[in-house]
């Protein structure tokens, strides 16, 4: 049950975090990004990575990751950079941002699928998913879009990676299709998470506070 109600509730605990700081400018979610992106890297090199390869041959499982990379690095095209805590869209627009959440959609509907048979996994979405609910409900409540858009695209996006977990564990797949999905998954996790730590820099400076953040974050997944 845990499988389907942590994302869910990571996306909830964002929102509930964005409705009490939105009107704070002193908000950051820098050290917060930093540590789950390490956690989320971390946890798919310990848990995710090893499985596929014990499944798959392993130049086809560095193509499917690859595959990966390509593909996230596409729905970033349609997302700009949410996935990772940037918005790159004017909130003074009253159109909604139909490519943000069909790229959201589908970037948090495979990430459902590393959950299955991965216990261990829940919880690097969970904490993947906090600081990228909060980025996206603070976007939105700033926004000039109708209240009814905005819950219908909280919900919907809270709810994908709950369905994905269950098309994965209902799923009578043939062969070895899921650990190739997994594989996509795993090139998507690998550029999300280096994409934060990288980004999370300010002018590629030493930062203390960022550096115990990602030791943190290691630490905590070896040790789960």
């Amino acid at each position: 049950m845990s499988d389907y109600l942590f994302p869910f509730l990571a996306v909830v605990l964002g929102i509930v975090i964005a409705g009490f700081t939105k009107s704070s400018k002193s908000w950051d979610t820098k050290l917060l990004l930093s540590f789950s992106g390490a956690f989320l890297l971390a946890l798919t090199l310990f848990e995710l990575l090893p499985e596929v390869y014990n499944h798959l041959e392993a130049k086809s499982t560095g193509l499917f990751i690859m595959c990966g990379i390509l593909l996230q690095i596409i729905l970033e095209l349609f997302s700009k950079g949410a996935e990772h805590g940037h918005m790159h869209i004017h909130k003074n627009s009253t159109t909604f941002p139909w490519l943000l959440f069909i790229s959201l959609c589908i970037h948090s509907f495979l990430e459902g699928f590393a959950i299955h048979e991965h216990n261990d996994m829940v919880y690097g979405v969970l904490v993947h998913k906090i600081p990228i609910a909060i980025i996206i409900s603070l976007f939105l409540f700033k926004a000039k879009y109708r209240k009814l858009q905005i819950v219908l695209f909280l919900l919907i996006f809270a709810c994908m990676t709950p369905f994905g977990t269950l098309i994965s564990q209902t799923w009578e797949a043939e062969g070895n299709t899921v650990h190739i999905i997994n594989a996509v998954v795993i090139g998507i996790f690998l550029h999300i998470s280096t994409t934060i730590l990288f980004e999370s820099s300010d002018g590629h400076k030493f930062n203390m506070s960022k550096f115990i953040a990602i030791i943190f974050g290691v630490g905590i997944a070896y040790l789960i």
